[in-house]
């Protein structure tokens, strides 16, 4: 039984940390252990009372466990029945759970959390970090720990402790642009990021967007989002991520921390981990979060891959999730948190977790959680004081918890000319109050650019695009204007969540309520500039693409109609082009109730019966099926237009009308049919045993978006990585070559750094080849390298790098790939190590998408 201290920490929830806590959701840690002298582990094993015996005990368990996790044996096998029909439903109501004894060992457990060591970049303030919190008190330590209220719109805070120097600290939301303030720019969202493929676009985006933040005095930035990967095509946060491949996601993630951070704003990379739907994401109704169940092999080649990528960035901040991981709570998961990113990836900064995500108070200190958001008193405050007191968390851990947040800040140079923290985030935009505009003109070619080049065209007959002075233009379809509301009001609104297009009341049920699929898939009341949620942007000035077509019509002198509000408009026929503008709508909170809507696809066939030149553009965000009217014959050119923030419509203009060259293509597959995917929606709970502890088994492993078409030969509408030109491209001249004296030994040897093993990342490979325009347009195209790893089971190929390059009508240009240890290894689950796979032949496959790779050799190793 809990001891009677333990149980005295934990007043604020009798049942929280037994049944919601790590100890007690698969860790298998007794409820009263500590790592302190007298714990329950000391009195029973005298070799824990030594640090070498802990050392050597905790190694151990991460050599044996990973082993164990190397299939989804040892995870539950009842399903759960899904949006996509999947899952086979579990026992009678008398064989319900009701306890989460039942998942003791799912989650193994690792323990203690790894202290910070200071190595490489992170020295200098690693030792400032101790000095400030040597000086402090268990309390003022304590504070850095705990979210509070302040009079500020920091969608969290941290207090000032002026004794000792330090201001505070606000975070805010997100990855997207700074939300719930004024004066901010809305920049385009993570999949419109994705779609451009482009590093270098994407380090700039970086750049403006923290230095925005900065000037509001916003010192962690809530982002960017790299979980989901986008496991569930029909999730409600996919697009705030940038791809559904971890690859790609990793490469833009790594652009995006790298950039942020040297304007000395914190990122705070998120959600860690497995966070793949919002259907329960959260505890509610008597039934506890969902729990996603992994293998060690998949989280290591697909979901924590991202991850390492950002770690490896240098990323200050990480978030940790709402779901259960192998039923254990995300926020209080020893093996995910201590085992894979404290020790295993090397993690020197701090995690905190998402907002209300804590549900145990000991449990989620042990378990390697630093900072609870955004508030901590039911679990930590007082209680983590007491709790350190008794003996139950050792105050060495809270001093590595405030050091870890300290050395952050140092690391950043927050401690010199730094603003005041949420200076520019007033608490009631509708009352006076100090104005900080973080705007700068120079970031206005970066939102342009940004915008232009994450439209996806995908469709294209008849020279039905650029369009050349038509003599009349029609415009149809809701997602063409502006939404009839743009304005900050008093506490939660739609303007607050990015829900102005969209139906408030049913936003509000799922982000406010208790998560659970969608009702309405589009919004009505207006285009997209981003998805809803606390990813939302908030617009201060925004250009709608009707806007900026009345404008350029106007200059041309062209007839322009228009119809928004119905769903079989009159249609002259004699217009040169019909433009029918729609939308995916999605946000945090819910998931999407399709990937198709009748009432759009309605729309557009009912044009294109009067119109010969029907052009269709989607701002989705998400993937959105389109055969139900893809091959009207009438219906001439699509775009995925994605959410370009508030470049939105002069970026379309300068598109359809060729001033612009598209350049964008899809960061994910547009199947056919729903049934084409590996997993379509969220797994939603069942009325036999597992009712109370909704499951997620991720049995498809790696087999998803691509991997899963190529594995099962489906043939997809729009394969991933695919996208037109207004020109045309070839390609040749492919070369393959080992670096010389490169290690090729079968294991990694090197030290760990953040993000794993350094030589992790030597490159082994480095591929040519070369880019010819053959059209009379100048343009640029995103070249793809594809690897086939010679191993068991593996898939037919792996995105392993990728090459924007832009060539000038008739001229040819010259890609260049590296592959490092990484990009072709696998994951060893007995030596819990990357793997090269010697002997065998690596095909190296080159070209402009998953399915077009016209070069093709191999390397060997």
């Amino acid at each position: 039984m809990p001891s009677a201290e333990y149980q005295k920490v934990n007043a604020a929830s009798s049942a929280g940390e037994h049944v919601s806590g790590d100890s007690a959701a698969g860790d298998a840690l007794p409820p009263d252990a500590n790592l302190a002298g007298g714990s329950w582990i000391t009195r029973h094993f005298a070799f824990f009372k030594t640090k070498r015996g802990i050392t050597i005990t905790v190694a151990v368990i991460l050599l044996i466990v990973g082993g164990g996790l190397a299939g989804l044996a040892a995870l539950p096998k009842k399903g759960n029945k899904s949006a996509a029909g999947e899952g086979d439903g579990a026992g009678d109501l008398g064989d319900s759970i009701t306890s989460d004894e039942h998942f003791y060992g799912q989650s193994p457990p690792v323990y203690p959390s790894p202290n910070m060591t200071g190595t490489g970049a992170w020295a200098t303030s690693f030792k400032k970090a101790r000095d400030m919190v040597g000086r402090m008190t268990l309390d003022e330590k304590v504070y850095l720990t705990t979210g509070t209220t302040s009079n500020t719109s920091c969608s969290g805070f941290i207090r000032p402790i002026n004794r000792v120097g330090f201001p505070g600290m606000c975070l805010s939301d997100a990855g997207n642009g700074l939300r719930n303030t004024d004066f901010a720019s809305s920049w385009p969202s993570g999949l419109h990021v994705g779609a451009s493929w482009n590093k270098t676009l994407t380090r700039r985006r970086g750049n403006g967007m923290g230095s925005e933040f900065k000037k509001k005095g916003v010192n962690v930035l809530l982002g960017p989002v790299v979980g989901p990967v986008g496991r569930v095509v029909l999730s409600g946060r996919n697009w705030e991520g940038f791809s559904s491949d971890p690859y790609l996601s990793g490469a833009l993630v790594y652009e995006t921390v790298q950039a942020v951070q040297d304007v000395g704003v914190i990122t705070s990379v998120k959600h860690y981990i497995a966070n793949e739907q919002e259907s329960n994401r959260m505890p509610a109704n008597g039934m506890e979060s969902v729990s996603s169940n992994i293998d060690d092999k998949t989280m290591h080649e697909f979901y924590l891959w991202p991850f390492q990528d950002s770690l490896r960035a240098g990323t200050g901040n990480i978030m940790c999730s709402y779901n259960r991981l192998n039923n254990s709570y995300g926020c209080a998961n020893s093996k995910s948190l201590n085992g894979l990113l404290k020790a295993e990836l090397g993690f020197e900064g701090f995690v905190v977790s998402d907002w209300s995500a804590q549900h145990a108070g000991v449990a989620t200190a042990l378990a390697g959680l630093d900072m609870t958001m955004p508030g901590g008193d039911d679990y930590w405050g007082s209680k983590l004081v007491e709790a350190v007191k008794n003996a139950s968390v050792p105050e060495s851990r809270v001093d590595d918890m405030a050091t870890r947040i300290i050395a952050s800040w140092y690391k950043l140079g927050q401690d010199k000319d730094f603003p005041t923290p949420g200076i520019g985030m007033a608490s009631d935009l509708t009352k006076p109050h100090n104005v900080v505009d973080a705007r700068n003109s120079t970031f206005r070619s970066i939102l342009f650019d940004g915008a232009v080049e994450g439209h996806v065209l995908v469709k294209n007959t008849r020279n039905a695009l650029p369009l050349s002075n038509p003599k009349m233009l029609s415009v149809f379809g809701y997602s063409a204007k502006n939404p009839d509301h743009n304005g900050p009001t008093i506490g939660s609104s739609a303007w607050v969540f990015g829900a102005e297009s969209f139906n408030y009341d049913e936003f509000s049920n799922g982000f406010f309520g208790s998560a659970a699929v969608g009702n309405t898939p589009i919004a009505f009341n207006g285009t997209l500039y981003s998805g809803g949620g606390s990813g939302a942007t908030s617009q201060s000035l925004a250009v709608s693409p009707f806007e900026a077509i009345v404008h350029r019509a106007y200059e041309d002198g062209t007839a322009l109609f228009w119809d928004f509000h119905n769903g079989n408009p009159a249609v002259d026929p004699a217009s040169d082009a019909c433009l029918v503008i729609g939308n995916a709508y999605a946000t945090e909170g819910a998931d999407r109730p399709g990937a198709r809507d009748d009432y759009t696809d309605g729309l557009i066939k009912h044009v294109a019966d009067q119109c010969n030149n029907t052009i269709v553009v989607f701002h989705n965000a998400g993937i959105r099926l389109v055969d139900q009217f893809i091959d009207h014959p009438n219906v001439t050119a699509l775009i995925f237009a994605h959410l370009p923030g508030e470049a939105s419509g002069k970026a379309l203009v300068s598109l359809i009308y060729g001033d612009s060259n598209p350049s964008g293509k899809l960061p994910y597959t547009v199947a056919r049919n729903e049934s084409d995917y590996a997993v379509l929606g969220p797994d939603l709970p069942d009325a036999g045993m597992f009712r109370k502890f909704p499951q997620s088994n991720f049995s498809e492993g790696v087999f998803l978006d691509y991997r899963h078409f190529d594995a099962n030969n489906i043939t997809p509408r729009y394969e991933f990585g695919f996208g037109l030109s207004y020109t045309s491209f070839s390609y040749g001249n492919l070369s393959i070559e080992k670096v010389a004296d490169s290690n090729t030994d079968e294991y990694p040897t090197g030290e760990i750094r953040e993000g794993g093993q350094i030589d992790l990342w030597d490159v082994l490979v480095r591929v040519k080849a070369e880019v010819t325009n053959t059209g009379d347009r100048d343009g640029a195209e995103i070249a793809q390298l594809y690897v086939g790893i010679p191993d068991d089971g593996a898939p037919v190929r792996q995105l392993r790098g990728f090459d924007k390059v832009f060539v000038g009508a008739k001229g040819k240009e010259t890609v260049e790939f590296e592959l490092t240890r990484k990009d072709l290894s696998v994951w060893d689950t007995v030596r819990q190590k990357w793997r090269l796979k010697k002997g065998g032949k690596y095909v190296v496959e080159v070209g402009g998408s998953s399915r077009d790779l016209p070069l093709k050799g191999t390397a060997n190793l």
